[in-house]
């Protein structure tokens, strides 16, 4: 077994190139929190507690127009629904983390489940660890990127439009990225397409929740021919 310290070394290795996006994108959101009226408490509890780029730059403006908790709920399973295709994925993988378990659910953004994708670690006490602290360095570098953005947008003016954009640019490049690392493209191909139709069928305002849906049931449905494709490969 691999001592603690050579482990968290390493997890800091895997995670730099989140690390440096995370800054940058907390940093936007805290500015963009503290442009709504909403300060460093805020900025620090959010993103301890609900932890979802993406959907907190969407709950700022929910805040902001007093919405309702139907919408808050919907607009959250619209929002974080691509979690439901990451737990399928990390089911195997988290069953035996013991008391770990409920963290690494909870903290299992996009960029987080990607590393532990591309982890070569063999299964064991080391990968379990390994795991761990790629999850919790990585909210680590959100919290502190919120906060300080935060901090900077309230003693100096900086212009917040354009800033709520960032994701839809994180979500392209986290695509590219995966389609550039992955040997099968069967499932990516399989998203793109579903989502087209749904978005010819339902139209652009509404096509998101029934192409989740339509996704996350052809994957459970073909879950084990993707499995045994890629353990062939």
């Amino acid at each position: 077994m691999k001592e603690k310290r050579h482990l968290l070394r390493e997890a800091f290795t895997h995670t730099v190139p989140v690390m440096t996006g995370y800054l940058f994108l907390g940093f936007a959101f805290g500015v963009f929190l503290q442009s709504k009226g909403y300060g460093l408490p805020w900025a620090l509890l959010m993103s301890v507690f609900i932890y979802a780029g993406s959907m907190q730059f969407v709950t700022v403006d929910l805040l902001a127009g007093a919405a309702s908790l139907v919408s808050a709920a919907i607009m959250t399973f619209m929002v974080n629904a691509r979690h439901l295709f990451y737990g399928i994925a990390m089911l195997s993988e988290f069953r035996e983390m013991g008391r770990k378990k409920p963290y690494l659910i909870f903290s299992l953004t996009d960029e987080t489940f990607s590393l532990f994708c591309g982890l070569k670690e063999p299964p064991g006490p080391d990968r379990k660890r390994l795991l761990f602290y790629i999850a919790i360095l990585d909210q680590m570098y959100w919290v502190l990127g919120s906060v300080a953005g935060s901090v900077f947008g309230s003693i100096w003016h900086i212009p917040s439009k354009g800033i709520d954009f960032v994701m839809t640019a994180l979500f392209t490049v986290i695509f590219l990225e995966r389609w550039k690392t992955e040997e099968d493209h069967t499932a990516s191909i399989l998203g793109i397409i579903i989502s087209l139709v749904c978005l010819l069928v339902f139209g652009s305002s509404g096509f998101v929740i029934p192409a989740m849906l339509s996704i996350a049931a052809v994957f459970l449905l073909l879950r084990g021919r993707l499995e045994k494709k890629e353990g062939a490969q």
